[in-house]
């Protein structure tokens, strides 16, 4: 099917063609997805549940599970029906919602990830003053600034690409629609949305690791301090999940860098992109089901308490 002459900017009678992933193993996204979907339910239920997670350390958990089904709900539906169905269009609204709310449910997990950093820094650094500090006030004072910045932030970028000239059937060399690709579809001048994305990803992706750093910095600083080893044991496996899911987050972003700027064919390109969308949502429930000793309590109590009840059952 050959594209026709550009629309002009912004015409919503352009539809978009997802091209997909030809030598992927497409079945493999829907075990990822239910595994996603169950996984942070599960955690979800857990923490609302279990009296003893009420606390500010399991509220922001809440954000980041929610924030898991999301992101990869705007993402992976559309991406099965591409694999299974053979959906490749997508309306001019379709994709530009799609590419919106992928980029802000990402960003507002690096924020929610800085959150929990800072969450741990209070904790870890100023005990006496946790109480004081993180009130469920201010808890969801700092969730709500997380979110409410990352819906705000891919807002220029996406009404500036939706402004482009596109054909009317623009191929899309990805299996969704994300910022880049969305661009390259163009028949506009690239360079100043290029631009403007990676100006964009470098205030989400630099900054919120930069004050995860500095948390940490703080924290190590106090935890050296603590006289007896338990005591630093103890404080550092408070940490250690959020710090796990600290380093997948930003692992997968690296691995799509990577992917981008290298020498490597298309699907390779595409597929750094999907490891991000994906890799942190699966790993998230797992690192907190195995890695948190409350969480695993809480889990294996609701599991226990199911048992009952169907023993009970005539």
């Amino acid at each position: 099917m050959e594209n026709v002459a550009c629309n002009g900017s912004g015409d919503s009678q352009t539809v978009f063609y997802l091209t997909g992933i030809p030598s992927l193993q497409k079945s493999l996204f829907l075990l990822f997805y239910l595994l996603i979907l169950a996984g942070n339910t599960l955690i979800l239920v857990a923490v609302v549940t279990d009296p003893s997670l009420h606390k500010p350390m399991y509220f922001f958990l809440i954000n980041l599970s929610t924030l898991d089904i999301l992101f990869t709900t705007t993402t992976v539906p559309k991406m099965l029906s591409l694999f299974l169905l053979g959906d490749h269009f997508l309306t001019f609204p379709s994709c530009f919602l799609q590419m919106y709310l992928f980029h802000s449910f990402s960003c507002s997990e690096a924020f929610i990830l800085v959150v929990m950093a800072y969450d741990r820094y209070v904790a870890i650094c100023r005990p006496l003053h946790y109480p004081v500090h993180m009130t469920p006030q201010t808890n969801a004072a700092l969730a709500a600034s997380a979110w409410i910045t990352a819906l705000l932030l891919p807002v220029p970028a996406v009404v500036k690409t939706s402004q482009m000239a596109y054909k009317s059937i623009a191929y899309i060399y990805h299996c969704f629609c994300d910022h880049l690709a969305l661009v390259q579809a163009s028949c506009s001048d690239t360079n100043p949305q290029t631009l403007m994305g990676f100006c964009i990803a470098m205030v989400v992706s630099f900054l919120p690791l930069l004050l995860v750093l500095l948390s940490y910095a703080r924290i190590l600083a106090s935890v050296l301090r603590i006289n007896s080893r338990e005591g630093r044991s103890k404080a550092f496996s408070t940490c250690s999940s959020h710090l796990l899911v600290v380093g997948t987050y930003y692992s997968s972003i690296a691995v799509a860098y990577v992917a981008y700027r290298a020498d490597l064919p298309q699907d390779f390109h595409i597929m750094g992109n999907v490891v991000y969308a994906i890799l942190t949502p699966v790993l998230n429930p797992l690192i907190y089901t195995l890695r948190n000793k409350d969480v695993k309590a809480a889990i294996t109590k609701m599991a226990r308490h199911q048992d009952l009840k169907n023993v009970r059952k005539p």
